[in-house]
């Protein structure tokens, strides 16, 4: 996946969390779990529209599409943060990491794991 991440749409957010936690899935399952009533066409549109972007790939069993994510959450997530840290902060990653402590986003265990992980990949890059 490069830096310049595709947009997600509300609908294709929706799908995409479904994809990650059900996956692999089929569009029919797809539609079951949204909350708002969707035809199965419509769910297919979305889901090749995610494909085209890099977020999933299918693969065939019998004649049906099953779904899987190409990325974990959390690496999209990264990107993601990566692209409004470069609209917002002149790209610096720290700039967002300390407006989210300042604005107090995180609690006690929360900012706990963060010092660790930072930590460890400080450790990890000597």
């Amino acid at each position: 996946m490069s830096d310049d991440l595709p947009e997600l749409g509300e609908l294709e957010l929706k799908v995409m969390q479904l994809v990650w936690a059900h996956a692999p899935i089929t569009a029919e399952l797809v539609r079951e779990q949204l909350d708002r009533r969707l035809k199965e066409s419509t769910v297919r549109t979305v889901l090749r529209r995610l494909e085209e972007k890099g977020f999933v790939r299918h693969s065939i069993q019998g004649r049906t599409y099953v779904f899987s994510a190409t990325h974990d959450r959390q690496r999209v997530a990264a990107k993601a943060v990566h692209r409004i840290a470069k609209w917002f902060c002149d790209g610096s990653i720290e700039e967002v990491l300390v407006g989210i402590v300042d604005a107090k986003m995180l609690d006690k265990e929360q900012l706990k794991l963060l010092s660790e992980k930072i930590a460890a990949a400080r450790r990890g890059r000597k």
